[in-house]
């Protein structure tokens, strides 16, 4: 602590007094991260959760992400689900992409009316930078379809010979994986307490919970549905048209205003010192 500047030490203090009430809401320890999900973000997470040298049965993980590297969130994942045996994922504003597949990962799912999750549209790096896979894999298709057809102009048959088929292999091995992680994840534990069919009285086999998981992870994944990788999806259309049950922030007694406070506090901070990167505990900073 010595050895943070005036101006971090005060930052820390103001954060850590709202994220004493964020854990008592929900009787977990509290893990923020506001962050692109890239390689090296495991490596913190995990020491992050380390410095908890007496730990709650739970951990509350307050995300905000565009998404990112799929692999990263399995890490992720791995670290929470060996040191906690609940894990509850905060959306305080938006979760996109991998970040909605770590999401998945969770017991329970916490949003607000403004929060949103994105489609699963996995990125890979490419010449330096993150690109969403499904792009490639959509455009590929198309213009096979049209080489199929004969009616590839001069332009899209150039584009075709550029791209790259070991890029699009990866672009397949990465939706794939997304997917698999997903349906592993959701049937696991956020449906483990689904115990019978609501219409029916049935008794829920895990069957029952691979293939619900399968249909929510096909519909996140349909790319003709959602048309955008950044496009959000609202709680509603989750709980409406998806049928996912995702629990409102609104309804956690004693909740706000400590935690848009807590966010508003540390967004601004972060956007001030110029970080785009982030992982808060009371005991990390």
């Amino acid at each position: 602590m010595s050895a943070l500047r005036p101006v971090d030490h005060h930052t820390r203090l103001q954060l850590n007094h709202h994220l004493e009430k964020i854990e008592a809401a929900f009787d977990a320890d509290i893990i923020t991260i506001v962050s692109p999900i890239l390689y090296g973000l495991d490596a913190v997470v995990k020491r992050a959760v380390e410095m908890f040298e007496t730990r709650r049965r739970r951990v509350a993980v307050v995300l905000d992400t565009p998404g990112g590297i799929v692999e990263v969130v399995e890490r992720m994942v791995t670290t929470l689900r060996h040191h906690y045996e609940e894990v509850y994922f905060i959306i305080p504003d938006r979760a996109m992409s991998a970040g909605t597949v770590f999401a998945m990962a969770g017991d329970k799912i916490f949003m607000s009316y403004f929060s949103s999750l994105g489609p699963i549209d996995p990125q890979v790096e490419k010449d330096g930078r993150l690109v969403p896979a499904l792009a490639y894999l959509v455009q590929f298709q198309r213009l096979c379809t049209k080489a199929a057809n004969n009616t590839l102009n001069t332009a899209e048959f150039a584009l075709l010979n550029k791209l790259d088929l070991g890029e699009l292999h990866q672009f397949e091995q990465a939706r794939e994986l997304s997917q698999e992680l997903l349906i592993d994840w959701l049937s696991r534990y956020k449906f483990k307490d689904w115990t019978v069919h609501s219409s029916s009285g049935n008794v829920v086999t895990e069957d029952d919970r691979k293939n619900r998981a399968k249909e929510i992870a096909a519909s996140l994944s349909n790319n003709e549905r959602w048309h955008s990788h950044g496009r959000g999806i609202s709680r509603e259309t989750l709980v409406g048209e998806m049928r996912l049950k995702i629990d409102e922030l609104e309804g956690i007694e004693n909740l706000n205003p400590s935690l848009d406070d807590y966010f508003g506090l540390l967004k601004d901070y972060m956007a001030r010192e110029q970080h785009s990167s982030f992982v808060h505990s009371r005991l990390y900073f």
